[in-house]
């Protein structure tokens, strides 16, 4: 497996957010390889998006890494969830994309032990769900998207993408009807339909 270039991560954040789905996560785990492709992402734009963690350009020591190289993982805990994104604009610009759910490729057993024996649809279908299944940590914080262990490598491009409003951001003003979030059409581990 050949990470992606860099270079792949240089361009627009809505642009960026749909051309991810397809691509594939790679963990090289100490459980094994674990692969998911991705299905669905929700792109974040900085000082401007209310929903954004770096509105008004709010610099902290959990948004630091989004205002570095484009390319960056994000991660950060909500609940007891870790969720993971992708940093997406030049730098000095807060913008990221969180990857809000993937369809398992490899790993399937360590993947089916990790999320204690649910059904395989409930794997993945969620951003706390995916990183729990492919055992993806806050370690990552700051670690680049084309470095190993942790990478995305070239997948299967989506026959279809659908687009919509962001979920779970209510308390976002007007943002949270931005039609932000990218998802493969019809694909069953989409975390929700709307």
């Amino acid at each position: 497996m050949k990470p992606i270039e860099p270079s792949f991560f240089h361009q627009p954040t809505l642009e960026l957010a749909r051309d991810l789905i397809g691509k594939y996560i790679v963990h090289e785990h100490e459980s094994g390889l674990l692969i998911g492709k991705i299905v669905e992402t929700e792109a974040y734009m900085g000082a401007e998006d209310q929903a954004a963690h770096s509105f008004g350009n709010r610099r902290t020591k959990r948004t630091e890494v989004m205002f570095g190289e484009p390319g960056h993982i994000y991660t950060y805990q909500m609940h007891t969830h870790t969720l993971i994104n992708v940093v997406s604009a030049p730098l000095g610009t807060p913008h990221a994309i969180l990857i809000r759910a993937v369809e398992p490729v490899e790993g399937l057993e360590q993947m089916k032990e990790n999320r204690r024996d649910l059904p395989m649809k409930q794997w993945t279908n969620g951003p706390g769900k995916l990183t729990k299944a492919m055992a993806i940590t806050m370690e990552y914080y700051g670690h680049h998207w084309s470095k190993k262990p942790l990478y995305m490598t070239e997948g299967e491009k989506a026959i279809s993408i659908s687009t919509g409003p962001r979920i779970g951001i209510d308390n976002s003003g007007e943002a949270v009807h931005y039609p932000y979030r990218f998802w493969a059409t019809d694909n069953p581990y989409v975390s929700k339909m709307r």
